[in-house]
């Protein structure tokens, strides 16, 4: 296999992480077995593991052009093995399944590449792949995608080599969306409601309440006024709105059923085959995406508790404005760290809106 470095446009769908992909072009010429990619679902990770698959595989080392780079980085080649949760977390079967593919033998590259998604929802299950990655296989390289770093996944993250994907800069998403003709307004607006993660913002700029959303997350504050029932009443408002976040969502799911469901056809197939497998993935992404339309909420809320502080502060309020708007922004920010993993989302908000709304009381 080629020692040259992989060009530039492998990794082109990623928007950007320069310093990840800089890290990762420099890493494809002399990989080491494992690598631990951290960051949102949607900020980059996703498509630079496929990029640097492509670049492990790649005879050239990473042409961009050729069967093998196409094939990875569409998720489509016999030593790129892509793994998903088979449920709500992953198991100790999905850990072996990993294991398992690590002793075969590449078919066509002089590697193997094993990628997993979510492993930050390992758990418990996590131990069962350390042996493997304290004595890797020495003809496969895995990919672990973890949003987050998670207590019990430090002594795995220890064996990986950690490649970080914070969420895209404004600027850079802002650039972006333009550069796709997006208009001006819409591009800032969906910039500042995505989060800094690229997957959102493109799906979001199809959904024709983005905007209507972010202005009721900004409009919060002026709601609150301590009251429970107020709160409760916002909660609900505010939870639809997530809701109806996701339709963008289940419309391009739809459309890809249907066209995967074709090219089955085409193929001579009866039906779609996996199409339970399939059906159930989206349907996790769907849950993942709305969660992740209310922490972007939040963060849209945040921002207001931040932009009014300034405001009130250049107008010559006292610090008491800077020590609410503080406090306010750090309840925010532990609801949005603990939200994924709260089994009541209205609760949690409710409890929320009603400590904003006495702090300003």
């Amino acid at each position: 296999m080629s020692e040259g470095r992989p060009v530039a446009a492998l990794f082109a769908e990623v928007i950007g992480q320069e310093r990840a992909v800089e890290a990762l072009m420099a890493a494809a010429t002399r990989p080491v077995h494992a690598y631990l990619f951290l960051g949102a679902a949607g900020n980059g990770g996703l498509a630079a593991a496929h990029a640097f698959a492509a670049a492990l595989l790649c005879p050239e080392g990473g042409c961009g052009h050729c069967p093998t780079c196409k094939g990875a980085l569409a998720g489509r080649h016999p030593d790129f093995h892509v793994l998903h949760r088979t449920g709500a977390s992953l198991s100790v079967e999905d850990m072996r399944r990993m294991v398992t593919l690590a002793q075969r033998r590449p078919l066509q590259s002089s590697r193997q590449v094993v990628m997993a998604t979510d492993i930050h929802l390992a758990g418990r299950a996590a131990p069962a792949l350390l042996k493997t990655l304290e004595e890797p296989a020495g003809a496969t390289v895995f990919l672990l995608l973890a949003d987050d770093l998670a207590p019990d996944l430090a002594t795995v993250a220890s064996r990986c080599v950690q490649i970080s994907f914070p969420p895209v800069p404004r600027a850079a998403l802002v650039q972006w969306l333009r550069e796709r003709d997006t208009p001006a307004d819409l591009a800032a607006v969906v910039a500042d409601s995505s989060g800094g993660n690229p997957d959102r913002a493109r799906i979001m700029v199809e959904d024709p309440e983005v905007a209507e959303r972010a202005a009721l997350w900004s409009s919060v504050p002026d709601r609150l006024n301590g009251s429970g029932e107020v709160a409760a009443h916002l909660a609900r408002r505010l939870l639809e709105s997530a809701e109806r976040a996701v339709e963008p969502l289940r419309a391009e799911h739809a459309r890809e059923i249907e066209s995967l469901t074709e090219v089955a056809k085409d193929m001579g197939e009866r039906a779609l085959p996996g199409r339970k497998e399939i059906v159930e993935h989206h349907q996790r992404e769907e849950r993942r995406w709305r969660t992740d339309a209310l922490r972007a909420g939040l963060g849209v809320l945040a921002r207001t508790y931040r932009d009014r502080a300034v405001v009130q502060v250049g107008a010559g309020g006292g610090d008491s404005h800077t020590k609410a708007a503080a406090q306010a922004v750090a309840l925010i920010t532990e609801a949005a760290r603990t939200l994924p993993r709260n089994p009541s989302e209205p609760l949690l908000l409710q409890s929320l809106l009603v400590r904003l709304g006495l702090l300003y009381s």
